[in-house]
């Protein structure tokens, strides 16, 4: 896998939407913050554009990526914000520069389409938080993105004695993100391998039957087969039908990978949640579940 080189003070961070629009006065905490790391901020054209729900039309989304992704004196790309659309442009792109210059490409929930496509070609890409909103997470949030950033060693370590949790242990490199989001993008070119890998999921504001439909997709495909462990995230503002599904989203997962052998990790501090710990998507990573706690670390 490529990985970006860490950042040094002074370089440049482009700020793009690849989905919902966003004015450059919602991302007046996320530009402060780079400055404080003594990095410069970089405002993309998509930023204060609109086309209905999107920052502009699918074109002028993907002419900025394009050009954030082709300046060589853009050192990371951090995406404004999620909703949808990043798939939407991936037809559109060449990120075959990434492959001789590779830069951060930073975000989460929708931005897992673009994650996706770089992990199948063999690119890695942080999964953080996004720059808008970065204000209203906890102070870790943004500590540890600077040091996924910075190229400083990545640990997270939690207490955790979910009722579901699978004990055990792996090393394997890390895919998935939003769980809506990698469901639309089964069967298509921007699906990477799950052979041996940890996959990690996370989602918001679904209907608890979807989380049930999606995890028996990825359980009746063979994917869920392949994967080596399974790191869940925030499964955040569920919902459910006024008769009851009858089972909580961490407890549809455990039942399409409990036979599976592999450890399972619930809680994680990652996802829709006031903690949005970063993971590196494509790089090797060890995981440690036990009865008391959960350990990744890189």
């Amino acid at each position: 896998m490529i990985q970006p080189p860490p950042l040094q003070k002074g370089d440049k961070v482009a700020i793009i939407a690849t989905a919902r629009f966003i004015s450059k006065v919602d991302l007046q905490a996320a530009i402060q913050l780079l400055k404080s790391w003594e990095l410069k901020p970089v405002l993309g054209s998509s930023i204060g554009l609109q086309h209905n729900q999107f920052a502009g039309t699918d074109e002028e989304r993907a002419a900025d990526l394009q050009h954030q992704i082709n300046d060589i004196d853009i050192n990371a790309i951090w995406c404004a914000k999620g909703g949808y659309g990043s798939i939407r442009i991936l037809d559109l792109m060449d990120f075959s520069m990434l492959k001789t210059q590779p830069k951060w490409i930073i975000g989460y929930s929708d931005v897992t389409a673009i994650h996706l496509h770089l992990q199948s070609l063999g690119i890695t890409s942080l999964h953080a938080q996004m720059a808008h909103g970065i204000e209203s997470k906890s102070a870790s949030t943004s500590n540890e993105l600077k040091k996924a950033l910075f190229g400083e060693q990545l640990e997270i370590d939690y207490a955790s004695k979910h009722p579901n949790q699978v004990n055990g242990e792996v090393k394997a490199e890390i895919l998935g993100g939003n769980l809506s989001v990698l469901y639309s993008a089964i069967g298509s070119d921007s699906m990477p391998s799950f052979k041996n890998k940890i996959l990690f999921i996370e989602d918001l504001d679904e209907y608890l039957y979807h989380i049930d439909r999606m995890m028996q997709n990825l359980k009746r495909s063979g994917l869920l087969s392949e994967i080596s462990g399974l790191i869940v995230g925030g499964m955040s503002g569920m919902n459910d039908n006024s008769v009851a599904f009858g089972k909580t989203a961490e407890e549809i997962i455990y039942e399409a990978v409990k036979d599976l052998n592999i450890p399972v990790a619930f809680n994680f501090p990652a996802g829709h949640l006031e903690t949005n710990l970063p993971i590196i998507f494509g790089k090797s990573a060890h995981l440690s579940v036990t009865s008391e706690r959960v350990q990744l670390t890189y």
